[in-house]
């Protein structure tokens, strides 16, 4: 069997948890190999933690498997969080939202002392912008701050699922904005974030602690230092 390098990132994230961290647990395709780890270790070494979910998908996944959950209403800050990204700069800007968990992503990120981004190969740019920037909207008034991020120099469509809307976990909606190529990563994001009727998006911007890459050889690559974009 071919190796899946998602798997091999996700698993590699759950080495830097220890016991009574408390642990921000990402969304996504590659997240799940590193939740489904943690519950593994839980049972062969009653690993002692505690885990803040960024998604209900997350959350419901953690319960099956028989993970503790806590929330921001208990804790403060979260010691490690392990996250996918649908790119990555090599200065660790990332580009993420495409499973339309975010806003939760970005506040988990946040609070984190340490941020893992677990990727494959595909994941990693030189530039971020080939995959559409997702922006999160409140549902009032959304065709205005549609025509607000166009005027930023970006085609913003509507995300739907199944001919309706696609509503986030904290009942917004979604932009999916293609600007091309994005110079200035964070420039964009202060930009977007300060746009009326815009909740966040997904530019990530000065979170990435870390960077572990699956390959499609079986191999693992591990980045801690971000560079400087020419």
């Amino acid at each position: 069997m071919a190796p899946n390098p998602k798997k091999i990132a996700g698993e590699r994230a759950t080495d830097y948890v220890a016991h009574d961290m408390i642990v921000g647990l990402g969304t996504g395709s590659t997240a799940y190999f590193a939740i489904v780890r943690l519950a593994e270790r839980i049972r062969e070494e009653s690993l002692r933690i505690r885990c803040v979910p960024t998604s209900e998908r997350s959350a419901t996944l953690a319960r099956e498997l028989g993970i503790p959950l806590t929330s921001f209403a208990e804790v403060l800050h979260v010691d490690v969080t392990i996250d996918g990204a649908d790119e990555v700069d090599p200065a660790f800007n990332l580009i993420k939202g495409g499973g339309g968990a975010l806003l939760r992503e970005k506040f988990v990120a946040s609070a984190s002392d340490t941020e893992l981004i677990i990727v494959d190969e595909s994941k990693l740019k030189q530039r971020l912008g080939a995959f559409p920037l997702p922006v999160e909207v409140v549902p009032f008034g959304w065709q205005m701050t549609r025509e607000r991020l166009r005027d930023l120099g970006c085609d913003a469509r509507f995300r739907s699922s199944d001919s309706a809307p696609f509503v986030t976990d904290n009942g917004n909606y979604i932009l999916d904005c293609s600007f091309g190529v994005i110079e200035d990563p964070p420039a964009l994001e202060r930009e977007i974030v300060g746009t009326c009727g815009v909740v966040d998006c997904g530019i990530f911007s000065g979170l990435a602690t870390r960077i572990i890459i699956g390959r499609s050889d079986g191999s693992l690559e591990e980045r801690a230092e971000p560079e400087k974009l020419a």
